[in-house]
């Protein structure tokens, strides 16, 4: 990286009706449409996604981050060297978490190219804001193994909530708008069902800030450790009636988690 951060370019338009129908295609149906995701956040970036850069690049770890550009899909990628970790490290918990549920860290890489966001013009034309949202992107299965939420919807739902208050973009807050107001899960109100969520978000503003965490440095270290040195609290202690697991449909679903 130059001493200096390139200045940004001019923010996307926000496109409200477009973010709108791709928010219904994905509560329709979440597994088939997972690009969907990242055309509402597309949609609606404007100016959030580069105050998180910018953020990013005033952070000291964020700027030798960003000096060496390390990949971190690459780290998640190495299954192997990952399952050879300590048992109950960060890292043999994540290859279990990706094995247990059949996942790919590409799989999100493969959805996010599908989508025009993907191809934003402010995004290609800087290598510094490109290798930081494809940053973002790769720290999604990551966050899921801290907080312990599954894959199930209604752990994606929590760890939504959670990442948007690490990430406060548009696009996080319009799908967890159609998911509020879609039927809570099988067996929990609906007010019971927002105060779940609201719990996950306030978790997420209680850690430290996550994006400019050297994940390498920390994938040997026991989970709980890691945790701890976050300020992430412990799922128990921040859902002490259990985690939901469940689509927001109602239908009871399995679900992949971690500890």
């Amino acid at each position: 990286m130059t001493s200096t951060v390139p200045s940004p370019p001019p923010p996307p338009k926000i496109e409200w009706r477009r973010a709108w129908r791709a928010m219904r295609r994905l509560i329709a149906d979440p597994e088939q449409d997972q690009t969907m995701a990242f055309e509402v956040i597309g949609a609606l970036a404007g100016r959030d996604s580069e105050r998180l850069f910018e953020r990013f690049a005033a952070h000291p770890d964020g700027r030798a981050l960003l000096a060496e550009r390390p990949s971190l899909l690459a780290t998640l990628s190495d299954r192997a060297s990952l399952r050879a970790m300590p048992e109950g490290s960060l890292g043999r918990v994540y290859a279990a978490f990706m094995d247990a549920g059949r996942l790919d860290a590409q799989e999100l890489v493969e959805s996010a190219r599908k989508s025009e966001a993907a191809r934003r013009p402010e995004i290609l034309a800087d290598p510094d804001r490109e290798w930081f949202a494809d940053r973002l992107r790769d720290m999604h299965d990551l966050w899921h193994v801290l907080t312990g939420y599954g894959t199930d919807e209604a752990g994606e739902a929590a760890n939504l909530a959670f990442s948007y208050a690490q990430t406060p973009l548009r696009g996080i807050a319009l799908i967890l708008f159609g998911i509020v107001i879609s039927r809570p899960p099988d067996g929990h109100t609906r007010l019971g069902w927002w105060h779940y969520l609201y719990r996950a978000w306030r978790r997420g503003r209680r850690a430290v800030w996550l994006p400019a965490i050297r994940y390498a440095r920390l994938l040997q270290r026991p989970l709980e450790i890691v945790r701890q040195s976050l300020r992430i609290q412990p799922p128990h202690d921040v859902h002490p009636e259990g985690m939901i697991v469940a689509s927001v449909y109602g239908r009871r679903v399995e679900a992949v988690g971690a500890p």
